[in-house]
């Protein structure tokens, strides 16, 4: 009998194409989407943490991301050059104008998520972790059906 050998059959990558662009887009889109999720996620925190202590750190954002400090740092320098935050070495973060619009924004969003889930049976823990994501990808179309939805307070 004869040793079985394996042929590997050389492809070669799709060129461009009329579907090249449209998935380079797809791509572009996907990644501006996540930069926009950890701006919304961290301004969010941010206002928070100054509600509640009176000042963010880079230690407690870490600590509430789930994040090292070299992360939160390099997401920080991101946000700072979009104009979100002011930083400083071993200060605290301030959220610029537009910063604290962002954050409110998130946070209205994220209520209007997870008061729809509750409003539909959903268990409160579960309503929170599920609105984490679905908050930001809801279009204001949508996000508005669930406002009307909702019942009246």
């Amino acid at each position: 009998m004869e040793p079985m050998t394996h042929s590997v059959k050389k492809t070669s990558r799709p060129g461009p194409g009329p579907n090249a662009a449209a998935a380079a887009e797809t791509f572009r889109r996907s990644r501006h989407d996540h930069a926009a999720e950890t701006a919304q996620d961290y301004v969010e925190a941010i206002a928070d943490l100054t509600a509640a202590a009176g000042e963010a750190r880079v230690v407690d954002l870490a600590r509430r991301m789930g994040v090292t400090h070299v992360t939160v740092n390099r997401t920080l320098a991101r946000l700072q050059r979009a104009g979100y935050v002011n930083t400083r070495p071993y200060r605290a973060i301030f959220l610029t104008d537009a910063g604290r619009k962002l954050a409110t924004e998130s946070k209205r969003r994220h209520e209007t998520v997870v008061a729809f889930l509750r409003w539909l049976g959903v268990s409160k823990q579960a309503a929170e972790m599920d609105a984490e994501g679905i908050e930001h990808h809801v279009s204001p179309e949508t996000l508005a059906a669930l406002k009307r939805r909702l019942p009246k307070s």
